[in-house]
């Protein structure tokens, strides 16, 4: 991933943000993050500093800017009037470690409840310190505004004000839409997140980076692999590595599956939510025949923990051909009955077409990436734009849709299935014979022989478990073109085996903060619709 890192000062920052969305092109905004400086060895002028992670409108490059934040309560200016996918970003910043900016409209909590205390992001926040939500929030204080924006009042327009979820199916998690009806129409929305917050970024800083794996899974668990992949690439692009040829190939193999599995995931629900009962089970079922095949390789159905830093933990097992053919036949055969119930079906093309449309330039605003910001007709997939893995030499299309609604969300991800799996059937017949693992075991595990067999073995084992993989200090962004989008890790390494910072760049956290927006205008039941074709994932969603 090539990324240009700058520092420019707190007075110039909206300025030169500006500048580079303006005049150089970074137009997409994918992250906001800080680092606190407290515990490093050689720290910086300032504890806390800021770094945003933009991508350029070729989708190539990335440029990252860092300022140094000289009084976090009084902050920075914002730069929310610049892109709407700062809004969020900025309260999460906010949120965590306690830097405020200037001129934002509703700076408040967002992954943590409104009676917490403190930052936990902070190095010095107690994490054993349990805080608990004893009331609720009413949202009014972000519902009012808009509804002033709007020139409406509750009362003088008859308005009612209802909460979609969280407790409800269609909600897809724990989330909780504050919504203001004009009869059954939405004339204003508000979203809460909900609080599954894990603290994923948190654990991250008193875990090694092996150690850190099987929390990806809990991000986006529906394609549980890929967070493993995106996490373990970049981690191994900062070391400097590149994996075998097997063991890139296995990576592809399970990735493209597992991003079949994550949209299969998503239209059944999708479909439910509409009423599709039958296309719900002829998706669901050879989802679960997937999860066979997952299981038998890895020893588990949902959360797989299957790489590692420098490759995975073993081979594929004797027979895996057969078995992944018959789940790609089963996949095949699902995809085109569910076709076949609702090409030409009037009911579902009147439900999801031209409901909640996202143009080119409010997909890029939003921070839209992957399938979302394919269906509304922008070209960028990281699998194109920046191939890694072999992508440039495999033969697939970019699916590409043209009005940004509820149908071609839909319909970008039942195509890219079917791209999923020609990937992976020349994967399987183009996979060599080798090692998977890369041959240094500054990083990888020695084999189980050596352990027992021997004393440098032994002790090769014992010091990669209780140190870790020894990155080399400094800090990187890295991502993977995920089923929902771009998957990016931004990491800072302190030269240990434990990373002093992770932030994860989730692509439903910009998908969640546009669904109050892209839902005005419309009625309750193409809300429903509407979230079902973003499919936010809540595990990555609030981390």
């Amino acid at each position: 991933m090539t990324s240009e890192m700058t520092t420019i000062k707190e007075s110039q920052l909206f300025k030169t943000i500006k500048d580079a969305k303006e005049n150089l092109g970074f137009n997409l905004l994918l992250d906001i993050t800080a680092i606190d400086n407290l515990n490093k060895a050689h720290p910086s002028s300032t504890r806390f500093e800021l770094v945003y992670v933009l991508r350029h409108s070729s989708f190539e490059n990335t440029m990252i800017f860092k300022v140094a934040v000289e009084e976090p309560e009084i902050g920075v200016a914002t730069v929310s009037s610049l892109f709407s996918s700062a809004d969020w970003a900025e309260r999460e910043v906010y949120d965590q470690y306690g830097v405020n900016f200037i001129g934002h409209k509703t700076l408040k909590r967002i992954l943590n409840h409104n009676e917490f205390v403190g930052h936990p992001l902070r190095k010095d926040y107690e994490i054993t310190k349990g805080q608990y939500c004893t009331t609720s929030q009413d949202l009014m204080d972000e519902m009012r505004p808009l509804l002033k924006e709007r020139n409406l009042d509750l009362r003088q327009d008859n308005l009612m004000v209802v909460n979609l979820g969280p407790s409800h199916p269609a909600s897809h998690g724990t989330i909780r839409t504050l919504a203001a009806l004009d009869g059954e129409k939405i004339v204003a929305g508000a979203c809460e997140i909900g609080y599954l917050h894990r603290g994923f970024e948190k654990s991250c800083e008193n875990h090694n980076y092996n150690q850190i794996i099987p929390y990806t899974d809990r991000l986006n668990y529906c394609s549980a692999i890929m967070n493993n992949i995106a996490f373990a690439k970049t981690v191994e692009e900062m070391l400097g590595v590149t994996l075998p040829d097997r063991g890139i190939f296995i990576r592809v193999i399970v990735g493209e599956l597992s991003r079949v599995i994550d949209h299969l995931v998503c239209l059944a629900a999708g479909l439910l939510d509409m009423g599709g009962q039958t296309n719900y089970w002829y998706l669901f079922n050879p989802r679960n025949n997937a999860y066979d095949f997952l299981s038998k390789l890895t020893g588990a159905r949902l959360t797989n923990s299957y790489m590692r830093v420098g490759g995975m933990t073993h081979d594929l097992y004797e027979g895996w051909r057969e078995d992944l053919a018959d789940v790609l036949t089963k996949i095949d055969f699902g995809i085109t009955e569910s076709l076949k119930m609702i090409t030409h079906n009037r009911i579902y093309n009147e439900r999801v077409q031209d409901v909640s449309p996202v143009s080119a330039a409010q997909a890029i605003d939003y921070g839209f990436t992957g399938p979302n910001l394919r269906a509304s007709g922008v070209a960028y997939d990281l699998r194109f734009a920046k191939p890694y893995y072999y992508y440039d030499t495999f033969d697939f299309n970019m699916v590409v849709g043209s009005v940004g609604d509820t149908y071609d969300r839909m319909m970008v991800r039942f195509d890219e299935m079917n791209e999923s799996m020609k990937i992976i059937k020349q994967a399987v017949k183009r996979i060599p014979d080798g090692a998977i693992n890369v041959v240094d075991r500054r990083i990888t595990m020695p084999e189980k022989g050596c352990v027992y067999g021997g004393i440098e073995g032994m002790m090769n084992q014992f010091k990669l478990v209780v140190d870790g993989v020894k990155v080399p200090e400094g800090e990187y962004y890295g991502a993977y073109e995920a089923a929902n989008g771009e998957l990016g890790f931004f990491i800072v390494s302190d030269g240990s085996g434990t990373p002093y910072k992770v932030k994860v760049r989730p692509p439903s956290f910009y998908h969640m903060a546009a669904y109050p927006k892209i839902i005005e205008n419309y009625q309750v039941a193409d809300a429903i619709m509407t979230l079902g074709s973003l499919n936010v994932i809540a595990g990555e969603m609030d981390r």
